[in-house]
């Protein structure tokens, strides 16, 4: 059912991503994604009875120039989500919920093929109509990092990841066990510039 959905998305966002750039100086990012995973245990978490699923939209933007040593030079990229659909399924229940994370900080790596890796670290808050982990509270906040590559097209980007996301309430309840999770997250979008847009719009 996945597939079918990103392959959805996929059609809704072309006419978006004509023009597929790089992530470079001034770039703005749009994408689709959705991922799912399992809960592991841990120290800040103790169930790992509970899978998740879920899907956002982002809009990003590079703001620096180049940096570092060597094979670390990279730019900066600051990204907001909207997650619109967030499924986390427990023993007693199947919790529905919306999300937004306005903080998500990503080291794009400046390579010069095709396949541009990156590593990020985010967070944000979480609403849903269950009790997450049951027993505790509907709100909840979320961080995580993840690493991942994109896979740049000539008129949309695919990226793959793999996403460590901790969900807890931050004491608005007690206990507060939170849950630890590992994520595969796919997505599809595109880096535009504004050069590029200023080129479409003058063509005939």
């Amino acid at each position: 059912m996945h597939i079918e959905l990103l392959v959805v998305l996929l059609l809704m966002i072309s006419p978006l991503a004509l023009g597929q750039g790089r992530p470079e100086d001034g770039a703005h990012e749009l994408q689709l994604w959705m991922g799912g995973g399992h809960a592991v245990t841990g120290k800040t978490s103790k169930t790992s009875e509970v899978g998740v699923s879920n899907l956002g939209l982002r809009y990003g933007w590079i703001i620096t120039r180049p940096h570092g040593p060597g094979f670390l030079k990279g730019r900066l990229e600051y990204a907001v989500d909207a997650v619109p659909l967030f499924l986390v399924f427990q023993p007693a229940n199947t919790a529905y919920g919306v999300g937004v994370n306005p903080l998500g900080l990503k080291w794009n790596f400046a390579t010069r093929g095709r396949a541009v890796p990156y590593l990020e670290l985010g967070g944000g808050t979480l609403f849903t109509t269950h009790e997450v982990p049951t027993g505790t509270s509907s709100v909840n906040f979320t961080s995580g990092g993840a690493l991942g590559m994109h896979l740049l097209g000539d008129d949309h980007n695919w990226s793959l990841e793999l996403r460590y996301l901790h969900i807890s309430n931050a004491g608005l309840a007690v206990p507060n066990p939170g849950i630890n999770t590992i994520q595969v997250r796919v997505g599809v979008g595109a880096f535009r510039s504004e050069t590029q847009s200023r080129s479409q719009r003058n063509r005939p």
